[in-house]
């Protein structure tokens, strides 16, 4: 059964965000734990010392009649960074952002065609550091249908949903591995039909995921 949008803000609520470490980092040599990020299973391809920019992404729930689902999109090939993959609605911070949640309401109606007032806003999931080197604040809101959605053709190939109660099913995470610059690296999946949901995206869900089940995933 999928948690009610009042469980999920309560809980929430209760686990204040922010730059929290990734379940298992340890403190070496007195400095602080690594923060969440697609590092997670790899803390050797951390970057110290980088700057990193500032992005929020909408993680957005669908209070469909069979219970919640997560709206995702698929990005378009072309792209500069994440071409092709699954990803939430969302981009970098602009000056004229007046915080986090401003950022994924705007980048959300710019490549979905979502508005700001048919999102319910519940909190935020911890931030998460990508690879490519943005600091992503997840920002969760409740969306109630009939969804009128139109994708931006240039960043979204696709909308589609998924479940809540997949993602919430431990069978439905998966720890793989593939080449990367010479060497085998590991990283979690959420094979879900066609699509295949990893990286950041699958990173801010395990978040999501320990959140409402109230437990650390291994």
């Amino acid at each position: 059964m999928s948690p009610s949008p009042d469980d999920i803000r309560a809980r929430l609520a209760a686990r204040p965000p922010g730059r929290r470490a990734a379940p298992g980092a340890q403190v070496e040599d007195g400095l602080p734990p690594l923060p969440r990020g697609d590092h997670d299973l790899e803390p050797d391809t951390w970057i110290a010392g980088r700057r990193l920019t500032p992005a929020s992404v909408l993680v957005p729930l669908v209070a469909e009649p069979a219970g919640l689902s997560m709206l995702l999109t698929k990005r378009t090939p072309h792209l500069r960074d994440h071409a092709g993959q699954i990803a939430f609605p969302g981009g970098r911070a602009e000056p004229s952002d007046a915080s986090p949640e401003a950022t994924a309401l705007r980048e959300a109606d710019e490549e979905v065609g979502l508005k700001a007032a048919d999102v319910m806003l519940l909190g935020r999931l911890d931030t998460y550091v990508t690879g490519t080197g943005y600091e992503v604040t997840p920002v969760v809101g409740l969306l109630t249908p009939p969804l009128v959605l139109t994708p931006d053709p240039e960043e979204v190939a696709e909308i589609f949903q998924v479940p809540l109660a997949f993602f919430l099913d431990p069978a439905s995470r998966k720890l793989m591995s593939r080449e990367w610059k010479g060497r085998s690296r590991q990283f979690y999946a959420y094979p879900f039909g066609d699509y295949f949901i990893w990286g950041a995206t699958a990173g801010m869900l395990n978040n999501l995921v320990e959140i409402l089940a109230g437990e650390i995933l291994p």
